[in-house]
């Protein structure tokens, strides 16, 4: 292959960022290799091959450090290891699991569970005899057992080694377990794997219940869709057969097998389990349902608008596993730290080897024996994975509850923001303006003002136009066709109408334009006193008559503003309506208000705001995509699923504004749980290395300070899984 191919494989073992570091650092010394991704939560490591025949380098260099390999089109890769199948924790468990999902095997039958299980056997009963029998004879066993762990950990540790990964945890565990061979603690060295073994196995299991949050959404999709046919009958197929353009059938308590639009029928639909809105939500012909929705009391036929691979709940899951692949700036600092920490600690070990015998008088046995044991104290994985665990399983939580964040840097960042800055029409409001008043100017009628002002609307996706679209319907007026219609960014819809130039557009734009409003002036700001948008339509630059609209507020609009208040966010309005309509709606929910705003003012005001704090911007994700990029971090509310998972930093698929205030306090509930991460690997080191140093406890304790610090940093990680909003 001449030009780079992109390559994927799954990549089965993996439990923590140790992990994903390891399988990096060893592919990029390939030759011909270059961007390569790997991504602990979807089990998956791509990259580009400028040259044939790497392939199989890759996949030997992979499957010698001890994971499984499936290429991406299904097909095993032969597996290069013997002995170390079932050795440290981030190998493949077993050759017979590669053929089957990492779900169907059940923990305490993989291969690091049975390599626990037979040391666990071999210490147990070695202790049991020692009851019994003379040291001389128990002590050959515990020997058997260290043995048995350093065959694959050893392995493991050299081929690391080869791979650019010299200070492993693996390294620092033989090193400790084989010099405690060496000077007769057999015994301890025994239970120093055993403890790492059970570590490890702990570790994969937690691995396995973060990445089920994320897979549990993949359960919401049924196992059998009703594909109807010409004549009108069923035809029960898997949801992966159906094609975009098929005709579905989705019967009362069925969940809805694809993306789709409905055909026939009206319903109210179940979106709480992809979206976490609790209310059902009723669904008519013309409307857009998503895949694992629960349909109500009403059967509806629906057409197929996404293949299953690119519907609603495949898309969520591939963002999700992507989102934990993006490291955050804690989670970058750690690794950097970590890089310098271990063998920083191979050589603090050292010196506890080699000093104190000379000045403080320890004999040698006992200054090997703790030296070994601060190797141990100092292994870096309870740290590695402190951040990168509580990332995931935040991000995972958040997915459940219809709260989707692009990455563990967006996360960091949403808590802690100080100002929130919302778009008025669609994320405030409902975004579903209605016509409440049309005004025409003297010797005009309210049919004309209206048919000549849905002609120059016609084809606009604007809310706004949408609904002078829909008065003009319900008058049962037909619109004239249009040509050369044109937007004015802000301001304006213009275009040619039965011959004649018509714009609908802001008061401002026809105060630019020199046209004097007359006797309509005063009911123009009487209609904006009461909060609504006012369209001014000119006809050849001449006054046509005034349409106005009026926006509700969401249900919620009021709470959510004061939820984030409460929250010590400063809540501000931006939008393009004029001051006295905005002003109106600003304060009937409790917020400041920027109004009269252009594309480009909006830039402006959210630099200004930044000088202030980190600001979050919240939006439709349609026509304030530069907005929301401008933020600290954009979310993306109110525009729809398909908006809201391609735009913005963040989305909000319930459409709800109490919504954000949900993101900032699981941003807030995150890092929280990383610091406590942080200071419980640490914490834990610091008060082993104290103890052995002053003779309080020996090895098997220091694997504790490691092994002990990652069981707790993992289990308190998955503690965000079963966050809820208050």
């Amino acid at each position: 292959m001449n030009a780079a191919t992109r390559l994927t494989w799954r990549v089965e073992g993996m439990d923590c960022a140790a992990c994903v570091a390891k399988v990096t650092r060893a592919v990029e010394r390939l030759p011909g290799v270059s961007a390569v991704e790997v991504n602990l939560m979807a089990e998956r490591l791509s990259l580009d091959l400028d040259a044939a025949g790497q392939a199989e380098a890759v996949e030997a260099q992979v499957t010698a450090l001890g994971y499984g390999m499936t290429r991406a089109d299904g097909a095993a890769v032969p597996d290069a290891r013997t002995a170390d199948a079932h050795g440290h924790g981030h190998d493949h468990d077993d050759p017979t699991d590669a053929a089957r999902p990492w779900w169907a095997t059940p923990w305490w039958a993989t291969g690091k569970a049975k390599l626990t299980w037979l040391l666990g056997a071999l210490v147990i009963g070695a202790y049991a005899a020692s009851l019994v029998l003379p040291a001389a004879l128990t002590y050959p066993l515990f020997l058997a057992a260290t043995g048995v762990a350093l065959v694959p950990f050893g392995r493991r540790a050299i081929a690391l080694a080869r791979a650019g990964s010299p200070f492993s945890i693996e390294t620092l565990m033989c090193t400790a377990a084989i010099g405690a061979a060496v000077i007769g603690a057999a015994a301890e060295a025994a239970v120093v794997v055993l403890l790492f073994a059970l570590g490890e196995l702990l570790e994969n299991v937690a691995a396995g219940r973060a990445r089920a949050g994320i897979q549990a959404l993949a359960q919401l999709m049924p196992r059998v869709a009703l594909r109807l046919r010409p004549d009108g009958g069923t035809d029960p197929v898997a949801p992966e057969r159906l094609a975009i353009g098929d005709l579905v059938l989705v019967r009362p308590g069925d969940r809805v097998p694809c993306d789709g639009v409905i055909e026939e029928g009206a319903t109210a639909l179940d979106e709480s389990p992809v979206t976490g809105e609790s209310v059902p939500v009723a669904r008519g012909r013309g409307d857009a349902v998503m895949a694992g929705a629960i349909n109500g009391d009403g059967a509806i036929r629906l057409r197929v608008t996404r293949a299953a691979a690119d519907n609603t709940i495949a898309r969520i899951i591939r963002l999700v596993e992507d989102a934990t692949a993006s490291r955050a700036p804690t989670q970058r600092f750690i690794e950097r730290f970590s890089a310098w920490w271990t063998p920083g600690a191979m050589i603090v070990s050292l010196l506890v080897i080699l000093v104190p015998p000379f000045a403080l008088g320890w004999d040698w046995a006992t200054s090997l024996y703790r030296g070994l044991a601060v190797l141990l104290i100092a292994c870096p994985c309870a740290l590695v994975i402190s951040v990168p665990a509580a990332m995931a399983s935040g991000l995972s939580a958040g997915a459940r509850r219809g709260l989707l964040v692009k990455g563990g840097a967006a996360l960091e960042r949403i808590g802690a923001a100080r100002i929130v800055a919302f778009d008025k029409t669609g994320t405030l409001t409902e975004g579903r303006p209605r016509v409440t008043a049309v005004l025409p100017a003297p010797g005009r009628s309210v049919d004309e003002v209206l048919a000549l002002a849905a002609g120059a609307e016609q084809g606009s996706a604007h809310p706004l136009a949408k609904a002078i679209l829909a008065a003009a319907a319900q008058r049962g007026l037909s619109p004239p066709r249009a040509r050369g219609q044109s937007a004015i960014p802000g301001r304006a819809v213009v275009g040619t109408v039965a011959e004649r130039r018509i714009s609908v557009g802001s008061p401002r734009h026809a105060a630019e334009a020199g046209v004097a409003l007359g006797d309509l002036a005063t009911d123009l700001a009487l209609l904006e006193a009461e909060g609504r948008t006012v369209a001014v339509v000119l006809i050849d630059d001449a006054l046509l008559g005034l349409v106005a609209l009026r926006d509700e507020p969401r249900a919620d609009a009021r709470d959510g503003v004061a939820a984030l208040a409460a929250l010590g966010l400063r809540p501000v309005m931006l939008t393009g309506d004029n001051a006295r309509a905005g002003g109106a709606i600003a304060a009937s929910l409790g917020l400041a208000v920027k109004a009269e705003l252009l594309p480009g003012d909006k830039l402006r005001e959210i630099g200004r705001l930044m000088q202030d704090g980190p600001v979050l911007m919240v939006g439709d994700g349609i026509n304030d995509a530069p907005a929301l990029a401008a933020a600290s971090v954009g979310i993306a509310m109110g525009g729809g699923t398909d908006v809201a998972l391609e735009t913005a930093d963040a989305a909000v698929l319930k459409d709800r504004v109490t919504g954000v205030a949900e993101l900032v306090s699981l941003s807030r509930a995150t890092m929280a749980n990383v610091k406590q991460n942080v200071a419980v690997a640490i914490g834990l080191k610091a008060v082993f290395l104290a103890t052995t140093l002053a003779g309080i406890t020996g090895l098997w304790p220091a694997i504790l300070a490691d092994t002990g610090a990652t069981v707790l940093v993992t289990l308190n990680a998955l503690r965000l899984l079963r966050w809820a909003p208050r």
